[in-house]
């Protein structure tokens, strides 16, 4: 007959046999996700796109954490960061790839290259987009995809109207051989700078002005410290989103195939918001009323562009003259 002490004694053995029958539950595969910008911002908006799908379509299998606003890493950081596996994933702007040496994307950073979201679809998704990514491959990078920020505009404490009126300027840029060029085309001082440090410069006056869509400088408050502003639309800004490569390589063949169906989900919103934002926030602005925003006539545009479009051929060695005429071929214009 089983006493009370020996049912105990069983059920005990029984738990344990249990415990040791099942397996272990996998911890999730954790993707830190990197950038440098707002929250609120379209890359923002994409990086939580991404993390919202990626844990969804594999079930808890993978935990995206979403570290904004440079929390973990500045510019020059981050992406030494991402080769050495400290974060899984960024999504840094093109011209952030040059100090790599894969300058050809400064090819994005070339002033009055692109008119139109539509031109860029034929560069993003056609040959020189998948040509560039796979250009990482040798950095230990792979490119998942392009994420579309915005055009640009310039701004500073006083109008800027024509070429003449950046002479002399302190203009923040990011670290790109391109958009000094572009500058310096425009007679003013280029200003390499961390993204998180430009607001305080603007403030104390350290840099004079810079040139950001519009998300970025509202979301950053640039406004507030800036009493013009040129929409130029000279420019484009937009992002590459990278994982480490031998982490991606290295997931199970499922994860990674739900991964990248999560990822080409986050690109369709990510792109597709990123006009919407960008007019939110030049309205946001105008109505704020601290800056003051001009719109270039015929006249003033074809004074930008006979200034800068000879940056173009200036920096052909850099890029590579076959890939400046790969684009214009795919877009006509040449």
């Amino acid at each position: 007959m089983l006493t009370r002490r020996s049912l105990a004694r069983l059920a005990g053995a029984a738990v344990i046999a249990l415990s040791t029958a099942l397996p272990a539950l996998a911890e999730p595969i954790v993707i830190k996700f990197s950038h440098v910008v707002a929250p609120d911002t379209p890359k923002g908006k994409g990086a939580e796109k991404f993390k919202e799908l990626a844990e969804a379509y594999t079930n808890g299998a993978v935990k995206v954490e979403v570290y904004p606003n440079s929390q973990l890493y500045k510019d020059k950081e981050e992406l030494e960061a991402l080769q050495l596996g400290a974060v899984q994933m960024l999504a840094p702007s093109l011209a952030k790839f040059g100090p790599l040496g894969v300058q050809q994307f400064e090819l994005f950073d070339l002033p009055f290259l692109m008119g139109s979201y539509d031109d860029l679809r034929k560069i993003t998704d056609g040959e020189v987009g998948k040509g560039l990514l796979a250009k990482l491959q040798d950095k230990g990078i792979t490119g998942l995809a392009y994420w579309d920020n915005g055009f640009k505009i310039m701004s500073a404490n006083s109008p800027l109207h024509v070429p003449d009126d950046f002479l002399g300027l302190k203009m923040r840029i990011q670290s790109s051989k391109i958009l000094e060029a572009e500058m310096q085309a425009l007679g003013a001082v280029p200003q390499v700078m961390a993204f998180s440090e430009v607001y305080q410069a603007l403030q104390t006056g350290v840099v004079d002005g810079t040139e950001n869509p519009p998300s970025n400088m509202y979301t950053q408050k640039m406004n507030e410290v800036q009493k013009h502003a040129t929409l130029s639309n000279h420019g484009y800004l937009g992002y590459a989103v990278i994982v480490n490569k031998a982490f991606w390589d290295g997931l199970p063949e499922d994860v990674r195939a739900n991964l990248d169906k999560a990822m080409a989900e986050a690109t369709v919103y990510a792109n597709s918001i990123a006009k919407e934002e960008n007019d939110k926030a030049l309205e946001a602005m105008k109505a704020a009323g601290t800056t003051e925003f001009h719109e270039l006539t015929d006249e003033e545009r074809a004074e930008w562009v006979a200034a800068l479009k000879p940056v173009h051929e200036q920096m052909a060695d850099r890029i590579g003259a076959d890939l400046i005429q790969q684009v214009y071929t795919a877009l006509g214009t040449n």
